[in-house]
């Protein structure tokens, strides 16, 4: 597994285990697959509801800490400075972690910026090592830059061929931020799995289309979090580091960019009222 480097100097693989929607029982089957498979990054939030299975997962893995990196992610409705504080004692404890690799604000809604002081702080006092966002937007992710300490290490968006998220990542890339694709293989989007052009190039190299679509992150300098929990997939989705596409090819994709996501997640102020209704 190759590894990027944070604005911080931190290590992070460039491929993960996302384990949204998964229930407690495929988290437990799922966890020591990747594993065995070559994934050290395990992707969780405390609104998927499973931070207790993965902790149990990782501790019985046998592998060592500090070979792992943990990501999960604060829910807006525990936003706030003293909030903040509390939803990482309660992460802990259940992930039954001592520190954080990555924590990321998981929406940019309510008093993140309570929020991101608190945060700041519990990276002074070493438990969590990085800090991130998720689903901010260019204006969002800017104005915490301005007006704050830490510079976010991750933002992570729905990022794939079809919502190639250009502007965003050139952003970032000036401010030291790693662009983190969630939804990397377009949510099994059947376009994407039968388009030609992604047809002929995973033909060309003997690869998967899964495979070509996240070969073509990581030559952008994306990393990403893939969920499965079928054993060949994730061996699959892992197989990624032994080709490259050429220039062409990288071009050939750019052009399937259609700047929709396919997550129905917009810049919309019903989107909270929408993420309230979940609980």
């Amino acid at each position: 597994m190759e590894n990027i480097t944070l604005n911080n100097g931190n290590q992070m693989p460039k491929l993960g285990l996302g384990v949204f929607q998964m229930n407690d029982q495929q988290v437990l089957d799922t966890i020591p697959m990747a594993l065995d498979a070559g994934y050290r990054l395990i992707d969780t939030a405390s609104r998927y509801y499973n931070e207790e299975a993965v902790g149990r997962a990782i501790a019985e893995s046998g592998i060592a800490r500090e070979e792992l990196f943990i990501t999960t992610k604060l829910w807006f409705k525990d936003h706030g400075y003293d909030n903040t504080k509390k939803a990482l004692q309660v992460s802990l404890e259940k992930l039954d972690l001592d520190y954080l690799d990555l924590w990321l604000i998981h929406q940019p809604f309510n008093d993140y910026y309570g929020s991101w002081k608190a945060m700041e702080e519990l990276i002074d006092a070493g438990l969590v090592r990085s800090i991130g966002v998720s689903n901010f937007y260019a204006d969002r992710y800017a104005d915490l830059v301005a007006h704050n300490r830490i510079v976010p290490a991750v933002n992570q968006r729905e990022t794939h061929v079809f919502n190639q998220q250009i502007e965003m990542d050139q952003l970032l890339k000036q401010h030291g931020t790693v662009l983190q694709a969630w939804a990397p293989l377009a949510q099994g989007n059947q376009e994407a799995h039968t388009n030609p052009l992604l047809v002929s190039i995973a033909e060309q190299h003997r690869k998967s289309i899964a495979q070509v679509m996240l070969r073509w992150l990581l030559q952008r300098d994306i990393t990403a979090v893939v969920k499965s929990t079928k054993k060949h997939r994730l061996r699959e989705n892992i197989d990624v580091f032994d080709f490259t596409l050429t220039d062409e090819e990288m071009a050939g994709i750019a052009a399937l960019d259609k700047q929709q996501p396919l997550a129905g997640f917009t810049h919309d102020p019903r989107m909270l009222e929408r993420l309230q209704s979940l609980d």
